[in-house]
């Protein structure tokens, strides 16, 4: 199982950046997948998860301005982020997991991607 995010970058505030994050090597519709990030000090955090029958659920401070989807048919995830703020700085991952779905996936989730950098400035 392989998971390849890509798409960071540095933007200013209200900015946006879609990531991508190829998957290979699994069913990739039999999967729950999601996005999370983690800045600096900080856990990581959810950002989005969508489950296996593509219901999608987002956290609090991103709500209304990212949006989660896939492409079976490419085996790609996005996350599509809009109105940039600074707190949106992190490393954002995506991950996969047979068993496990939603918010669970932050800390458990099976396959990780290595990670794709966003810094949004002021």
């Amino acid at each position: 199982v392989h998971l390849v995010e890509s798409g960071g970058g540095s933007v200013q505030a209200g900015g946006s950046l879609r990531l991508s994050c190829v998957v290979s090597g699994y069913t990739y519709s039999s999967y729950c997948m999601g996005w999370f990030r983690q800045a600096p000090g900080k856990e990581r955090e959810g950002v989005a998860v969508i489950g296996k029958d593509g219901s999608t659920s987002y956290a609090d401070s991103v709500r209304g301005r990212f949006t989660c989807s896939k492409d079976n048919a490419k085996n790609t995830l996005y996350l599509q982020m809009n109105s940039l703020k600074p707190e949106d700085t992190a490393k954002y991952y995506c991950a996969a997991d047979a068993y496990v779905c939603g918010w669970h996936m932050t800390s458990v989730a099976n396959y990780w991607g290595q990670g794709t950098q966003v810094t949004v400035s002021s």
